[in-house]
């Protein structure tokens, strides 16, 4: 097998995977991995941390874009059974082709807007990135808009393309973490579509 330490990471990636604090040698050996000899172009690291039933879970996600290509990795915990080394982490990595992605939408959370001052886009961002590969679909019962109307007018719905949402808290999360976000959808943006 080789050596992936020898494929080189920038310095600001390492250093994001490092400040994230999970297992950051492995992350960044999967993410080496998906990489390959491809030049990064700009990236995002964001921790997320559960509870599920009184356990603490940790959760990270490397967006990495690239020339050609748009690479995730997530690693998580898992319990394997009882016992001290039952932790299991797994890591996965998917890549998809730059032509692919086909939206990138940013919410912004702007708290007491009639005060915003301008340049401050908030306290916090969802960043949501479709590619078509998981389409959510949420049905309801149709109306007609007559309260009293009883028929059974069918059911309407909308499908909605999103691959990943990430949100990112100035409060959670820290203020350079949100500024990071907004640069890695800014650069993003700029390559949906062209």
């Amino acid at each position: 097998m080789s050596d992936l330490s020898a494929v080189p990471l920038p310095e600001g990636l390492v250093a994001a995977i490092e400040r994230a604090g999970y297992y950051p040698e492995l992350v960044a050996d999967v993410v080496r991995a998906a990489l390959g000899r491809d030049r990064v172009e700009g990236h995002l690291v964001h921790l997320e941390t559960t509870f599920d039933r009184g356990d603490v879970r940790r959760h990270v996600t490397v967006l990495v874009l690239t020339g050609t290509r748009l690479v995730v990795a997530h690693a998580d915990d898992h319990a394997e059974g009882a016992g001290p080394t039952s932790e299991v982490a797994t890591a996965t990595t998917e890549s998809v082709p730059r032509s692919a992605l086909r939206a990138v939408m940013l919410t912004h959370v702007v708290p007491d807007p009639a005060s915003y001052v301008p340049g401050q886009l908030g306290r916090e961002v969802t960043l949501t990135i479709g590619w078509g590969a998981v389409n959510r679909v949420d049905v309801m019962p149709a109306t007609c808009g007559d309260p009293g109307c009883e028929a059974d007018h069918g059911y309407e719905g909308t499908v909605s393309a999103d691959d990943i949402a990430l949100r990112i808290s100035a409060e959670a999360d820290g203020p350079d973490a949100l500024a990071d976000a907004m640069e890695f959808a800014r650069t993003l943006s700029t390559v949906v579509g062209a």
